[in-house]
């Protein structure tokens, strides 16, 4: 699969690899994924994000991702929901930092050395997920690549972190579906 991927699909990958080592956390998912393109200039994934508002607003992505990393996973939709039902997540969260600490609920960071040598740091389930997801929506779109923006188009085209921080701040699957294939209608 990873040879169908463009350049900038790889740097995305790399790039959400050394996120996964800045924030300690063990492993690569999606968070690091929408980070990663968040970094991406002059591709259509870049584009995307440009034209729908995203790469304006990074830093409150940024805020938001660790939000929920903090909530040990739980997006802010998903806290609305439980405040529904009369959970208050961030009490909750509060306590259980009162007693354990703070980042609690956060994913534990693993060891990346082993005897000198470096170890690679796992995807998760749902990173994984993404991608395969974007080999199926690239040949979809009768695509013999897979470029960024079929990365983009994956986290957002299933519920999860990303998909949820993204649609808080206002891109969704049918917008960047949209743009791109107005986009696609324009070159062709």
């Amino acid at each position: 699969m990873f040879e169908r991927f463009t350049t900038s699909a790889r740097q995305v990958v790399k790039g959400a690899v050394k996120y996964a080592d800045g924030t300690g956390s063990g492993t690569v998912g999606e968070a690091e994924l929408l980070l990663a393109l968040l970094d991406r200039t002059g591709t259509p994934a870049a584009d995307v994000l440009t034209a729908l508002g995203a790469a304006g607003r990074r830093a409150a992505i940024e805020r938001d991702l660790a939000a929920v990393r903090r909530r040990g996973g739980i997006s802010a939709a998903d806290a609305k929901a439980l405040a529904g039902l009369g959970i208050d997540v961030e009490e909750v969260v509060a306590q259980v930092e009162r007693v354990h600490g703070p980042g609690a609920l956060a994913e534990p960071a693993e060891t990346t050395r082993r005897r000198g040598r470096q170890l690679r740091r796992p995807f998760t389930r749902e990173a994984k997920s993404v991608l395969e997801r974007s080999l199926r929506i690239s040949l979809g779109r009768g695509d013999k690549y897979i470029g960024d923006e079929h990365l983009l188009l994956a986290l957002t085209a299933r519920p999860g972190v990303a998909a949820h921080v993204l649609a808080d701040h206002g891109v969704t699957y049918v917008q960047v579906e949209r743009f791109l294939t107005g986009r696609r209608a324009e070159a062709g």
